[in-house]
């Protein structure tokens, strides 16, 4: 069987499966459940295109994996076919960790336990199946590998992973102001001292970059009404576990009924495979086709929750920089503990406030290093005469208040 394939991405045109290894690893039932994972959970009911998913993704960061491995082995740097297999599979199987609606429930399925986490499991599983053939890409994934900057491409400030999701979702959702010049940053990318640095003309690509992230994570990511379908979301699985902590019956897939029924602690599902085994047939269909036969359930919050989900009657959310008004809070509480007929308690289903967090670039360790044609190495915002780039390195909290509108 020919393995050699090409596949058509929106994005970059084709993507090409260069290693039979990689092939199998892609037709993985593990790998194909991304398929089933949206990249960008309930944004979709904002940005209507957002509909791609998690496998779109992995492969796009693939192929930029592919581009950067051979843009550096022309500057010089060894790297062997080994190496680059590696690297493209670690950088292919990085979020395959995902569970339902990606981000949106990471740890409310699962609590402490990061999709990083699950990803390592997976992979330390899929090696076990290829008989070790996953070693090396186990390394750079976990950045024990001899060569740092095969690490530092798959997980840092500007590493493949954030130039492919950028440029995807701002694509996907059409909010134009996430896309950025990946092709002229991997061109740009270079090696000194086994570090991955940014060549100085590249500058400018790199401030366009940490702005773009910014803007995509208040325009898309952290958007308010983002914000409200994924709370409602949380707040229906909350009480879905509530209710099996009571024996309730509810329906649910065998893997969603494994979690519900189940408190798992973390370490529990590092050292029991059979959690992940559970896990790893669940998708955003076991969530959805529960929350639509939930809207018949008996218990009242349950069901609200999930027709308002449905039918997008969403959370009412203001965002500020202050603490919402107490007073306030409560009136609003009152009203609709009135209106639902409900308890305190129960209201917390119905109304709560938290906070969102942005920070665009983190200096310091793990910073994005710019190599100056005097050879020196400098941070990113050490040379940057955008004054900008201080500000970005600085954590935006930002406080929200949810209710339902009734």
């Amino acid at each position: 069987m020919n393995k050699n394939k090409i596949i058509n991405d929106p994005v970059y045109g084709f993507i090409s499966i260069k290693t039979d290894l990689i092939f199998d690893l892609i037709a993985h039932p593990y790998f194909q459940r991304l398929r089933y994972i949206k990249q960008l959970g309930m944004t979709h009911l904002v940005y209507p295109g957002a509909l791609h998913t998690r496998f779109h993704h992995a492969l796009g960061a693939m192929h930029l994996m592919q581009l950067a491995i051979e843009h550096l082995q022309t500057k010089g740097h060894e790297i062997t076919p080994e190496e680059a297999e590696a690297a493209c599979i670690a950088i292919l199987l990085h979020d395959i960790g995902h569970g339902p609606f990606s981000h949106a429930l990471e740890h409310s399925l699962v609590p402490n336990v990061s999709h990083e986490r699950i990803s390592r499991l997976f992979m330390s599983r899929l090696n076990q199946e290829f008989h070790g053939k996953l070693d090396m890409a186990l390394a750079i994934f976990n950045n024990s590998y001899l060569k740092k900057f095969l690490s530092q491409l798959i997980s840092g400030q500007l590493d493949l992973d954030r130039l492919d999701y950028l440029n995807r979702d701002s694509f996907f959702s059409g909010v134009t102001e996430g896309m950025v010049s990946s092709d002229r940053i991997i061109k740009l990318l270079n090696v000194k001292d086994g570090s991955l640095v940014v060549e100085e003309k590249g500058i400018y690509s790199i401030e366009k970059f940490l702005i773009a992230r910014r803007l995509m994570y208040w325009q898309v990511y952290l958007h308010k009404t983002v914000v409200a379908a994924e709370q409602l979301l949380v707040k229906i699985l909350k009480r879905a576990r509530a209710l099996a902590k009571e024996n309730v019956n509810l329906f649910a897939t065998p893997a969603l009924s494994h979690f519900l029924y189940h408190d798992i602690l973390a370490h529990e599902f590092t050292e029991d495979s059979e959690h992940l085994s559970y896990f790893a047939k669940l998708d955003d269909h076991d969530m959805m086709a529960a929350v639509k036969v939930w809207q018949n359930h008996d218990d009242f919050i349950l069901s609200t929750l999930c027709k308002n989900l449905i039918q997008r009657n969403l959370y009412k959310v203001e965002i500020d920089n202050a603490l919402p008004d107490e007073a306030r809070v409560a009136t609003i509480k009152a009203h609709i503990i009135e209106k639902l007929a409900i308890s305190d308690e129960e209201s917390e289903y119905f109304i709560f406030s938290d906070t969102i967090n942005n920070m665009a670039y983190k200096i310091g360790n793990g910073s994005i290093k710019v190599l100056l044609k005097s050879g020196l190495i400098e941070d990113i915002a050490a040379v940057s005469d955008n004054s900008n780039l201080e500000a970005l390195s600085k954590v935006v909290t930002k406080n929200f208040l949810c209710y339902l509108k009734v």
